[in-house]
């Protein structure tokens, strides 16, 4: 029993992790890389294996550094099964259309920069019609029902509290006589988040592949989330300017979306024109609602309660390009909550090229921002940065909210560890910049005990 690292391995994004098991290949997650331009074009065109190989995939979760590569492995020969909750298969249905579609555009306007300088066209990673038929390979399990993935390998799906649908891995191996238990993370979230349940660990693991992205960092404690957000806004409001916030359309829109109806409700804010400008984040928000069983006491509470969690009676959600290009014309104060999360593409790039010269404005950065991204370079303080092949100044006020990430702290992390009733063998630490999983496979030995504890790199192995 063997694994390969491909992916998320000394880095944030792109998680890909390949199981081999008594002559079968299984594959855990399967992301697009996110980074500097060149590199994520070469990483995400090359898997480092043979996908028609890949006999089943098992997903963590939809977003794309985790599931965005899946159309682009069944382009490249992948038949078998795609195994994800049930809230996961419904979140990929926008998901991966979008991200399909989003390559499309990309190519289209590459190709008419290629044209010009006289050089041949290049194809998008994958179409939509790769998507399509990517969906129909999906199937949705319940969570902690044991699902036979394959001869040898049973898989168990339990809450990873980090995105609606998430999921921590749980797998059963067998080859021959010998009997193994492969844990997998996936993206832990943390305790007391709102909307989602708390993260599980599962009973034993003989082996673990666990994230690392804020795994030597403390996040600030969740309870004065709302109370900063709350500064934040007033301070804005009172200069007239235009708050905006970079959030993923999955998760993060939901909470953002969540906290400033609680402050709007409570007059801890003043009632105010707030927009959701995402097509996916509105479809994703929609598909939240239909899945209640994913819920927390707090938010079930709050649906009893008012019968609106996510503010559609007091936030405006912009599907159109036209009423999305009208926000930019608007004065302020205003909110606009727009994805992607670090910049990279959608929406958000119109935003900050209206708005990042302007020193009434504040851009709020809520999650990560990987290495090489637009979010990285400003949360840096770069004083210029390029938006759409253009440099800008950046003159707009920047804040970050660490309290509204997703991700376990390394404190967090070590607690999730310490559930586990037969600590593994055996840990190997991903998904994180060298700074943060080193000294996290350091503690992982030190503090719980785990007598292997490594950070394997691209193109790693180690047995399970």
């Amino acid at each position: 029993m063997r694994l390969e690292f491909h992916g998320a391995a000394k880095s944030v994004t792109g998680s890909r992790h390949l199981l081999l098991v008594d002559g079968k290949r299984v594959l855990l997650d399967c992301g697009l890389f996110q980074g500097r331009r060149q590199d994520a074009e070469r990483l995400n065109r090359s898997f480092g294996f043979d996908a028609a190989s890949v006999d089943a995939v098992v997903l963590s979760h939809a977003h794309i550094d985790h599931s965005g590569a899946l159309p682009a492995l069944v382009k490249a020969g992948f038949q078998g099964t795609i195994h994800a909750t049930f809230a996961t298969a419904d979140l990929l249905t926008y998901m991966l259309r979008d991200s399909a579609m989003i390559q499309e555009k990309d190519v289209e306007y590459l190709n008419k920069r290629r044209r010009r300088k006289g050089d041949p066209p290049v194809e998008p990673l994958y179409t939509i019609e790769d998507a399509e038929e990517t969906l129909r390979l999906v199937e949705g399990h319940r969570y902690h029902r044991p699902v036979p993935i394959l001869p040898g390998v049973e898989s168990t799906f339990f809450d990873a509290g980090h995105i609606l649908g998430s999921a921590v891995v749980q797998l059963h191996l067998t080859e021959g006589s010998t009997r193994r238990t492969l844990v997998f993370s996936g993206d832990l979230g943390r305790k007391h988040l709102p909307i989602l349940r708390d993260p599980e660990t599962p009973p034993e693991a003989d082996a673990l592949i666990i994230e690392s992205t804020y795994g030597d960092r403390e996040h600030e404690p969740i309870e004065q989330v709302e109370g900063k957000l709350a500064e934040i806004v007033t301070r804005v409001f009172k200069r007239g300017g235009k708050l905006l916030i970079p959030a993923f359309a999955v998760g993060r829109t939901q909470e953002i979306v969540y906290a400033i109806s609680r402050l709007i409700r409570s007059d801890r804010i003043q009632n105010c024109h707030v927009y959701v400008d995402s097509p996916l984040a509105v479809n994703v928000t929609e598909v939240f609602a239909r899945h209640p069983e994913t819920y927390d006491a707090e938010i079930r509470k709050v649906l009893r309660d008012t019968g609106d969690p996510f503010g559609f009676e007091l936030i405006r959600y912009v599907r159109s390009v036209e009423e999305s290009k009208a926000l930019n014309a608007l004065n302020g104060p205003m909110i606009v909550i727009s994805a992607s999360g670090m910049m990279e593409a959608g929406r958000v790039l119109h935003h900050a090229q209206n708005q990042l010269g302007d020193t009434r404005n504040c851009i709020l950065f809520v999650g990560y921002q990987a290495e090489h991204t637009l979010g990285r370079r400003i949360v840096e303080g770069k004083k210029e940065v390029r938006v759409f092949h253009e440099m800008m100044h950046v003159r707009a006020e920047v804040e970050k909210m660490n309290e509204f990430s997703a991700h376990a702290d390394r404190n967090e992390l070590m607690e999730w560890v310490r559930g586990f009733k037969t600590m593994p063998r055996r840990a190997f630490v991903v998904h994180g910049e060298e700074s943060q999983s080193v000294p996290f496979a350091q503690r992982l030995h030190t503090e719980a005990g785990i007598p292997d504890a490594v950070v394997p790199g691209r193109g790693d192995r180690g047995e399970v």
